[in-house]
């Protein structure tokens, strides 16, 4: 009998943090700093504008691209906000998530044998969705010592003829690096010169602490090569709503669209009309959560270098990603080790790229008091290594 699994789909690894979260489930009094999703409850204003529309019978198929009301909203709210201009009729598709948006992007612009630059540490979907649409992912390594922010010629380093298109995600997950208009001008001349796409993830553009978020595609030339990908998730507590969308010039947008038709007809409408809702009065309560992630790294920062983790300061998101070198374990063994004898969940670095080795990812998207006994466990962790 043939093997009925293409080959690709063998290939593909299962999720490095689905598998710490996967082992949680099955244990007790595990404080679990290992999946990025907020411990807030979606704003009730939010929730309720759905509730409402399901009574209303607001619950078939809608366009495509979305319900015009919400594109109209996203198109307000990135201008506001970030200063960047989509026609909502053309340039914009609402998605079920962000991962949708990702997944269509990559194969709206990448043909077989095309390489696609990633940068490093990263999102563990990028590569896979990169190899299903028959490209070859390369990375490009982010360092702390430049607080992982992505240079020039790091880039151009890995442009080769067969190079198509850059994914960059910034704020960053699994660093919390961020990107300023600066370092954003110097990589515009790379990809221009080397004709490339840019595809940039800005899921956590509304959790950047120090200055303002800077969108790629107001850089210089790039509007016209990039795909900016965003959504509801981070930002207003709304992970299992499956909202996102993409943005990009109209030729990219509508072969973007043309995928989405096939893959998911629509995004579901109830998420659709609970994002328009955040987008309209959303503000207050996303900003109240913001300050508290705020409050949140530099609690958990302070305590993680206090107990012999060294970590950067991160700017953005809501990740911490200390370096376990001190203690002379791998990344896997002291993520295993740590669940395993004081009962707090992390994600070994390693699973976002060979240039995370070393690390883990902690999120600190939970309470102050859970942060708090986190870095005691860890530290009694850290004594018991102790010689």
């Amino acid at each position: 009998m043939k093997p009925f699994i293409s080959r690709v789909a063998h290939d593909i690894p299962p999720s490095g943090i689905r598998k710490f979260f996967d082992l949680v489930q099955d244990m007790e009094d595990v404080i679990s700093l290992g999946v990025g999703e907020p411990d807030f409850a979606t704003p009730w204003n939010i929730c309720e504008a759905a509730i409402y529309s399901i009574e209303k019978g607001v619950t078939s198929y809608t366009s495509n691209k979305g319900m015009p009301a919400l594109l109209q909203e996203i198109a307000r709210y990135l201008e506001e906000r970030f200063a960047l201009r989509y026609n909502p009729e053309r340039e914009i598709v609402a998605t079920s998530g962000v991962s949708e948006a990702l997944d269509i992007a990559i194969r709206t612009v990448v043909d077989p044998g095309d390489e696609v630059i990633i940068t490093e540490p990263a999102f563990v979907a990028y590569a896979p969705c990169v190899r299903l649409a028959g490209g070859t992912p390369v990375p490009v390594e982010c360092r702390v010592d430049n607080d992982f922010r992505l240079t020039a010629d790091s880039l151009a380093e890995c442009v080769t003829d067969r190079t198509k298109a850059v994914v960059v995600n910034f704020p960053n997950n699994p660093t919390g690096g961020v990107m300023g208009r600066a370092d954003y001008a110097a990589l515009a001349d790379v990809i221009t010169d080397h004709d490339l796409v840019l595809i940039s993830d800005e899921v956590y553009a509304e959790l950047t602490y120090e200055g303002s978020h800077t969108a790629a595609a107001t850089v210089g030339d790039l509007w016209e090569r990039t795909i900016t990908l965003n959504g509801f998730s981070k930002a207003y507590a709304m992970t299992g709503w499956r909202l996102g969308y993409l943005c990009a010039p109209d030729e990219i947008c509508q072969a973007a669209l043309k995928i989405h038709q096939y893959v998911m007809m629509c995004a579901p409408v109830m998420g659709q009309v609970a994002a328009r809702e955040a987008l309209r009065h959303g503000d207050r309560e996303r900003d109240e959560m913001v300050t508290e992630y705020k409050m949140r790294r530099n609690l958990f920062i302070r305590g993680l270098n206090r107990i012999g983790l060294p970590c950067h300061m991160p700017k953005g998101a809501f990740y911490a990603f200390p370096s376990v070198a001190p203690t002379g374990l791998s990344d896997q063994e002291f993520a295993e080790r740590l669940l395993t004898e004081q009962q707090v969940a992390v994600v070994p670095g390693s699973v976002f790229g060979a240039s995370g080795t070393g690390h883990i990812r902690c999120s600190y998207a939970t309470s102050r008091e859970n942060l708090q006994t986190a870095l005691s466990r860890m530290e009694a962790f850290l004594a018991d290594l102790s010689p």
